[in-house]
């Protein structure tokens, strides 16, 4: 259970993307406040000593899986003990752009900096000689898009480019910015561009993705198990799947697996459901290249089928819930409208006007995510707002959980 002193504070996250697009870090958010009636008061100078209890309480750092966590850290923070709390090996300080570079500050960075933590300078948009020292012990250098004109940016990656700390993007909305900064030699790259595709209805679903829809489609119209057998069988590498995490569920069994049929009866039609859902965002080829999508996805429909368990509405089905996030995002995935996603899959008139047009509890609750996501404080307070009882706790412990879910699947 959070303590009074954490359980008013909203815990965001932003993910770090490397050059092959695999899952590097997240930026752990903390805004301080009440959420109610639309009144949520920002606070990222939240006391070092809270967001320990926050990481601690919340088990932050095993959902964090092999991410780093980067954190906002002002001058009163990086001056007070109590940062040292935080395990150095898994944090970066990320210095805000307001933090001075004083005698003091410099001092204070060399010496976390020796005990294994490492740095990070937020919102640069120049290259300002009076933060040498400072740069030159940074890890990562946080070059804000948004604030620097794209036609300087080339020669503000080249102005850093003597230096050993290296460079991250931060603020990419789309493919198009990510491609400019890989080409400019970027290493890192923050945002949710790789959720936002940037021409939808332009491609058809290779076999297998057609093939996994199918499944799906028959596993929620509750079809037969022997006219699932045939689609499973045409796909080898669908099949070695669930062998093998059949295996997994009946690990400690004597039982043998021997038939397509039997793997099914064993995983059980639940359970065959959401491995159908989340091995849409698993990479065909075993590789990286859709794990930051699969994480997201699995965190958010996790989340929202926690927090469907807790909500008073009648629609609020948290199975349901759990579909509604997996499905949000297969557009993203597929590259196609929701409308042609849906086409193949006989849904509930709940989950559709969900999707469709944010409609009901779940349509709430996805909103709600959707606002987390992107942290956007006043809008994702007026959806917690209109899920009541639902509070901050209810949704930090939720998210927290999720993201342990989501790091246990090997999605982290």
């Amino acid at each position: 259970m959070l303590t009074a002193a954490t359980n008013n504070i909203y815990v965001g996250r932003q993910p770090i993307l490397d050059r092959s697009s695999a899952l590097y870090a997240y930026e752990l958010l903390f805004r301080s406040g009440h959420v109610g009636q639309a009144d949520f008061h920002c606070n990222i100078s939240a006391t070092a000593r809270v967001i320990t209890s926050v990481f601690n309480e919340l088990g932050l750092e095993r959902s964090l899986g092999n991410a780093l966590g980067f954190i906002n850290v002002s001058e009163e923070m990086l001056m007070s003990e109590a940062i040292e709390l935080l395990p150095a090996d898994k944090i970066v300080i990320e210095l805000l752009e307001t933090v001075p570079p004083t005698p003091e500050v410099i001092a204070r960075s060399r010496e976390l900096v020796r005990k294994g933590f490492r740095l990070a300078l937020d919102d640069v948009l120049e290259l300002d000689e009076r933060f040498l020292p400072l740069i030159r012990i940074a890890s990562f250098i946080k070059i804000d898009l948004m604030g620097v004109p794209s036609d300087a940016l080339a020669d503000l990656v080249e102005r850093f480019r003597p230096f050993e700390a290296r460079l991250l993007a931060e603020k990419v909305d789309s493919a198009e910015q990510a491609a400019y900064c890989h080409q400019l030699g970027f290493s890192f790259f923050q945002g949710y561009y790789f959720a936002r595709p940037s021409v939808l209805s332009t491609r058809t679903l290779t076999a297998s993705e057609t093939t996994l829809l199918r499944l799906l489609g028959m596993v929620m119209s509750d079809a037969d198990t022997s006219e699932m057998e045939p689609l499973i069988k045409q796909e080898p590498a669908l099949l070695v799947n669930l062998m093998r995490i059949t295996n997994s569920v009946g690990s400690g069994s004597n039982r043998q697996i021997s038939t397509v049929r039997e793997a099914i009866t064993l995983l059980g039609r639940r359970q065959l459901q959401r491995w159908l859902q989340l091995l849409l965002f698993c990479s065909q080829d075993g590789g990286d290249s859709n794990k930051p999508l699969l994480n997201m996805v699995a965190t958010r429909a996790r989340t929202m089928e926690l927090l469907a368990e807790r909500c008073d509405s009648s629609d609020c089905d948290p199975d349901g819930a759990f579909l509604t996030g997996i499905l949000s995002l297969l557009p993203s995935l597929l590259g196609v409208e929701m409308d042609e996603v849906l086409r193949t899959l006989a849904v509930d008139d709940h989950i559709r006007g969900a999707l469709i047009e944010s409609s009901g509890s779940m349509g709430t609750l996805l909103t709600l995510l959707r606002h987390w996501e992107e942290d956007a404080l006043s809008d994702y307070a007026q959806a917690l707002d209109a899920l009541q009882p639902l509070t901050v706790e209810d949704f930090n412990l939720a998210v927290s959980e999720a993201m342990s879910w989501a790091a246990d699947l090997g999605a982290g």
